[in-house]
């Protein structure tokens, strides 16, 4: 309740209103997750790299370990679970070998499905194949690398949720800032010599 009343007081409008933007705020935030849908216990590191970055924007998510192939009714119950909720979804899947988790993933669900192999690198063009060729009417993005499928995620529910979009803007407005103090100091430097 403090917080709301210093806030009020700075941006001099109502405690009321302040109270109901911080309501619609927390809304968004508890009603948003991604849901990470491993294909065996033996991904987890990889999905780590994706937890990680979605710690840093504050964003909600869990993680689930399902097969296609091997628990296909586990997989189902999961989703269906997640279908009867409330909350706006991100899957990421992260599948190695032949990658039917992605595609079954999709065609269950009316939420956004990335795929992010942990074994892309290593399987080449022929990974992308068995993640994102999948028939029609049945979308599956695909994301190489854990933080930009991460970061895929965060991009969706900040397109409804304020908060996660300016939590965007100050990462994006940061790695800019790098880049052009690196371009700085690579100038400094190569007209020094």
């Amino acid at each position: 309740m403090n917080y709301i009343n210093i806030f009020g007081a700075i941006s001099g409008s109502s405690t009321r209103n302040n109270y109901l933007k911080f309501h619609e705020i927390l809304s968004f935030m508890l009603k948003q997750k991604v849901v990470i849908i491993m294909g065996s216990k033996n991904d987890l590191d990889f999905a780590n790299s994706i937890s990680g970055m979605l710690k840093e924007f504050e964003v909600k998510h869990e993680y689930e370990v399902a097969s296609a192939h091997k628990t296909p009714k586990h997989l189902l119950e999961i989703l269906k679970k997640n279908e009867e909720s409330e909350a706006d979804i991100v899957y990421i899947t992260v599948a190695g070998l032949s990658d039917a988790l992605s595609g079954v993933v999709a065609g269950f669900t009316r939420y956004l499905v990335i795929a992010c192999p942990p074994d892309a690198e290593k399987y080449g063009w022929s990974k992308v194949f068995s993640s994102a060729m999948t028939p029609k009417g049945v979308a599956v993005s695909f994301v190489l690398k854990p933080e930009n499928a991460a970061l895929a995620a965060v991009k969706i529910l900040a397109l409804s949720n304020p908060s996660l979009r300016k939590k965007f803007d100050e990462y994006r407005r940061k790695m800019e800032q790098e880049v052009i103090k690196a371009g700085e100091e690579v100038k400094r430097g190569s007209t020094s010599k």
